[in-house]
């Protein structure tokens, strides 16, 4: 089959690789936790692309945190899920992932995992997650576009503030609505949230087993702060990182195919997770592998 079909009890979506490589990627879209679908173009169009250029996509349909009352609710009806209700859809993801690879044509030594924006954070904090477990095997790889990580975010430096206040229309992530959106996402207080929930609160001793990981973040985004920030994090934890700002973009710029960057970005990604190898990946799985929800 090479048309993408849902899976995993509708958990997933399969995008197989046209002519796979070996790659897979488990990968989460974007949405404030709250919103988003698999149908958005930032899930769809770069699982489709992907999945083009070798590497076999599957989308998660993770849970959604409810839609506070005085948000838009942007067509979503009532309800939704707290942490870890999203984070525990990406662990089981990534399971049925590893147990199906053989008929998925995946690699276990070339799986990656990554998200958009609050799906970094998911992806992010999946990853932090499976190192606890000590689960095996763990991404060869983690793609993050303009992720969110922090819930309090450092301010931006003048630069940064002078293309914000240049660009209002890009300018929408202050830090009260920013800090709003997580205590949603956790249903309380920031204080004491779960590391994988906040995964740039981690200290380079938490990232010390972190997966080699490409960031591509936005040019005009207040968001790209807490992307640098886990970046230097893992750069003091000694391990591979990528960052690329990405010119001209301001935030969510992969939901936007029709912008030349999005194309630029998707090129980034399918070339990284071409390059794979089995010389730098952990120890494969067995194919009744499971990760633990613990």
């Amino acid at each position: 089959m090479s048309e993408p079909y849902s899976a995993a009890d509708g958990l997933v979506r399969v995008y197989p690789a046209r002519e796979p490589h070996g790659t897979g990627l488990v990968w989460a879209h974007g949405g404030a936790f709250a919103f988003g679908d698999l149908d958005m173009p930032e899930s769809d169009w770069v699982a489709g692309q992907l999945a083009a250029r070798g590497t076999t996509v599957v989308s998660v349909d993770y849970r959604l945190a409810p839609v506070p009352e005085g948000w838009d609710a942007a067509g979503r009806s009532g309800g939704g899920e707290h942490y870890p209700a999203a984070s525990d859809d990406m662990l089981t993801a990534w399971a049925w992932v590893v147990d199906n690879a053989d008929r998925l044509r995946i690699d276990r030594g070339r799986l990656a995992i990554g998200g958009t924006s609050a799906g970094g954070n998911l992806a992010a904090g999946a990853t932090l997650r499976l190192i606890e477990q000590r689960s095996m095997p763990r991404p060869a790889l983690v793609l993050l576009a303009y992720p969110t990580l922090l819930a309090v975010q450092p301010a931006p430096d003048a630069a940064l503030r002078a293309a914000l206040d240049a660009q209002p229309a890009a300018d929408r992530f202050r830090p009260e609505m920013i800090r709003a959106m997580y205590e949603n996402f956790l249903g309380g207080p920031i204080d004491d949230a779960p590391l994988a929930a906040i995964p740039g609160n981690a200290r380079p001793d938490d990232l010390v087993e972190f997966p080699p990981t490409l960031m591509v973040n936005g040019d005009v985004d207040e968001l790209r702060v807490s992307g640098e920030a886990f970046a230097a994090s893992l750069r003091a934890a000694g391990r591979p990182i990528e960052v690329v700002t990405e010119p001209g973009t301001d935030h969510g710029h992969l939901n936007r195919p029709q912008e030349p960057a999005a194309s630029v970005t998707l090129g980034r990604f399918a070339t990284r997770l071409a390059s794979l190898s089995l010389a730098g990946a952990r120890p494969a799985a067995p194919a009744s592998a499971s990760a633990s929800l613990a």
